[in-house]
């Protein structure tokens, strides 16, 4: 990528930049934004897909890039409906991001790191944000993950919540030589629907199923008796009043599996 400014690519960051105008084109496409919808993207970079979200609706788009190198390069787009922000997106608070968009709702549109995917994606459903939904630009491996089935090996603790609030596409794979330095892995976009109740993830039910996956080749029940403090009586006797196999693995069980589990460990007031 030619850089007027003599950028530097920083490693630490995860930096990998599109500049395919087609592919921009397609990512916003798959992102399915009307004409008045407001836009968080996380991650501007030089801000080629900035600007083809800024082309793509009226409403308010808020772009917030940690690297504040990259400021001057930003500031020369000159879009009415584009404000910029220069922070950590983990490190901004909730509510002050809410106000960013008057408490309206938005959708949020990022190509993200790969090292810092599934923080952003537990930031983005854990504190009650408006989010209509979700278009990220991930290493293929991890957006495999998003949209696993149950019964697989990319079947995970993610998977699951995302299941909970909303629909799952990967949209298109994405070459590594499409990226500017050309990173080891493919990507792909995913395309995050989410639900209209949704409203947010509670700290304990994202506790409980990750406890459900903490070690993939043990059984459900050794894995909750490891986090939760079960002893191995109290354990059998709740997968017993779900209809569960004793010895089944957190990766055989359906969205509504866990949701039965964690009913019943907040029935027997073992999670509160």
């Amino acid at each position: 990528m030619e850089n007027d400014n003599n950028f530097q690519f920083k490693h630490s960051l995860g930096q990998n930049f599109l500049t395919d105008t087609n592919l921009l084109k397609a990512i916003v496409s798959d992102a399915k934004l009307k004409d008045s919808d407001n836009v968080l993207e996380i991650g501007a970079g030089a801000g080629a897909l900035t600007s083809q979200i800024c082309l793509s609706t009226k409403g308010k788009v808020v772009s917030v890039e940690i690297d504040k190198s990259l400021k001057s390069t930003l500031e020369n787009l000159k879009f009415e409906n584009l404000s910029l922000k220069f922070d950590d997106i983990l490190k901004v608070d909730p509510n002050q991001l809410k106000q960013w968009f008057g408490g309206e709702p938005f959708k949020v549109v990022a190509n993200l790191p790969y090292y810092i995917s599934t923080p952003i994606l537990f930031y983005l459903l854990e504190n009650g944000f408006p989010i209509e939904s979700i278009t990220i630009m991930l290493q293929l491996e991890v957006a495999q993950r998003l949209s696993a089935k149950s019964g697989t090996k990319n079947y995970g603790a993610l998977t699951v919540l995302l299941n909970l609030v909303s629909d799952v596409t990967l949209t298109r794979k994405v070459s590594k030589q499409m990226f500017t330095p050309t990173p080891k892995v493919d990507s792909a976009v995913v395309f995050i629907d989410i639900h209209k109740n949704f409203a947010s993830l509670s700290a304990n039910l994202i506790k409980f199923i990750k406890s459900c996956f903490l070690m993939r080749r043990k059984t459900l029940c050794n894995n909750l008796i490891k986090e939760l403090n079960l002893s191995r009586e109290e354990c059998e006797a709740l997968l017993k009043s779900c209809n569960l196999n004793l010895n089944v693995r957190a990766e055989n069980l359906e969205t509504t599996d866990f949701l039965n589990l964690f009913e019943q460990l907040k029935n027997t007031k073992i999670l509160a």
